[in-house]
């Protein structure tokens, strides 16, 4: 073993803490030792852990960044739901100026009202004037574009 690279071992060394001042003894290769947290005044240990010590507002900001999220997905979810609603407007589905005044005119202007008369059949909404077997065609295409249910099967226009 090699001499004098060992340092000097104290036995009754001076522990102190900075926030309860509370002192006791123990081994260490220093004289004076100083800690910010001992097991008096730690939250841990003295029960109080449910406690949060929220220094410079970063429990706030941190709920405030939550709430924030909760609502953003609140939105995502409502404008998702709102995409297939059949309350939606025909004009947001793009079926063109001819194909959607016609149905204004016939007093079909939502997603739903469509569906509903096709439904009934084909003929219903062939009997409108204006709205052709091409229109038809191409208005359950973009519907179905949508994400809705449209019954029948994609057919080509003749």
């Amino acid at each position: 073993m090699k001499e004098k690279i060992h340092p000097t071992y104290y036995a009754e060394a001076v522990v102190t803490c900075a926030s309860c001042k509370s002192t006791w003894t123990t081994g260490s290769t220093r004289k004076t030792l100083q800690v910010e947290v001992c097991s008096n005044c730690h939250p841990f240990f003295t029960g109080e852990q449910s406690r949060m010590l929220d220094t410079e507002g970063q429990v706030d900001r941190f709920y405030k960044k939550l709430q924030a999220r909760q609502e953003y997905v609140e939105q995502q979810v409502a404008k998702e739901s709102s995409k297939l609603s059949p309350n939606r407007p025909l004009t947001e589905a793009d079926l063109g100026s001819r194909p959607t005044a016609a149905l204004a005119k016939a007093g079909i202007n939502t997603v739903g009202q469509f569906l509903s008369k096709l439904a009934e059949g084909e003929e219903t909404l062939l009997a409108v004037d204006g709205f052709g077997r091409k229109a038809l065609i191409d208005s359950k295409k973009k519907i179905r574009g949508l994400g809705y249910d449209v019954p029948g099967p994609v057919e080509e226009p003749a």
